[in-house]
């Protein structure tokens, strides 16, 4: 199977471009690309200089969905399909848990598995032309619950639509459903993605860890969850970056964080 992940700081070490590169398969994901994500979703947690990570795909494309050429191997039997959603969802839930900011730039088709990765990201910038879709009931297999959750978190009721009818969901739909946070025109969408992402790199980066693992206990109902967040928010107000903020208010300055 051909595909890779590659690791990219276009603007300098703060952003962190995680980006799918399987151009023969429209970045369709296979199986050692999703270990290639959930290795560095486990490890940029200790690289403080990276503010923010973005997700997205070569040539104008997030993602076709799954590398399928692949499940006859990785996904033939009962057992084999549950290890493989095992580790889609492992690699989801690691980039969920990711504490600084994530990015998706949603170009052209998103499809089932690379919507789920999307889905995983606290924001999504997309291009007016971008869609989304689950083709699980063309393919016949069943979606994993845990993925259906996801969905549902993020495109609401219009999940169904997505699930039983396995059509497309232009941005545009998803704009309005709140799915997708930023939608441009294609010829401006890069060029805001990384603004946004650059302008996100700049908050405290404490604050927005503790703003991430907040949203992520309230809608997990997880209280251990929530009382490390509290944890942190404490840690935030006793910080130098909250020093700083202050500082740089009655300065009338912009304020330099370092997340210390």
């Amino acid at each position: 199977m051909s595909g890779a992940v590659h690791v990219e700081f276009p603007s300098g070490p703060s952003l962190a471009v995680l980006r799918l590169d399987n151009p023969g398969r429209r970045n369709a994901v296979s199986a050692a690309m999703w270990r290639e994500v959930g290795a560095f979703a486990e490890q940029v947690p200790n690289h403080p200089d990276v503010r923010v990570v973005m997700l997205r795909g070569t040539g104008g494309v997030f993602s076709a969905g799954a590398d399928i050429s692949g499940f006859a191997a990785a996904r033939s039997g009962a057992a084999d399909a549950v290890a493989y959603d095992d580790l889609v969802e492992f690699t989801c839930r690691a980039v969920e848990a990711i504490p600084q900011p994530t990015v998706a730039l949603v170009e052209g088709p998103c499809i089932g598995a690379g919507a789920s990765l999307a889905a995983s990201c606290d924001l999504r910038v997309a291009s007016e032309g971008a869609h989304f879709a689950v083709p699980a009931a063309r393919l016949g297999l069943g979606y994993d619950p845990r993925g259906v959750a996801r969905f549902l978190k993020v495109f609401g009721p219009a999940v169904g639509d997505l699930l039983l009818t396995a059509e497309r969901l232009a941005a545009a739909r998803a704009f309005a459903l709140g799915a997708v946070h930023r939608l441009l025109p294609a010829e401006a969408v890069e060029a805001a993605a990384f603004a946004l992402a650059l302008r996100l790199a700049e908050n405290a980066p404490l604050t927005l860890a503790a703003a991430k693992l907040t949203l992520r206990a309230l809608r997990a109902q997880d209280g251990a969850m929530l009382e490390a967040a509290t944890a942190l928010c404490a840690r935030a107000d006793a910080s130098a970056d909250y020093a700083e903020g202050r500082a740089a208010f009655a300065e009338k300055r912009h304020p330099r964080f370092t997340g210390a």
